[in-house]
């Protein structure tokens, strides 16, 4: 019994780390970001290390996106 949930949990464990993976590089893939070369950087993060990687990116990359919607509202309702 116990060993059939170890089975049960590494394979949710697995399913899990691969929508975290694709999740991250669909984000990356749709997002711009504030330096040049930052989003190749963070692809090349998540490709080679896809657990770690993806979960930096969820942690520390997010912050250096372009914020689409706020910039249109600073544009349309200057100071």
């Amino acid at each position: 019994m116990i060993f059939g949930f170890g089975i049960m949990f590494m394979f949710l464990f697995w399913i899990a780390s691969i929508v975290l993976w694709i999740s991250a590089l669909i984000d990356i893939l749709k997002s711009d970001f504030r330096g040049g070369s930052d989003k190749i950087v963070w692809l090349l993060v998540v490709v080679f290390l896809p657990l770690l990687g993806a979960a930096l990116y969820f942690i520390i990359g997010k912050n250096q996106k372009i914020d689409r919607q706020a910039e249109s509202i600073n544009r349309n309702n200057p100071k």
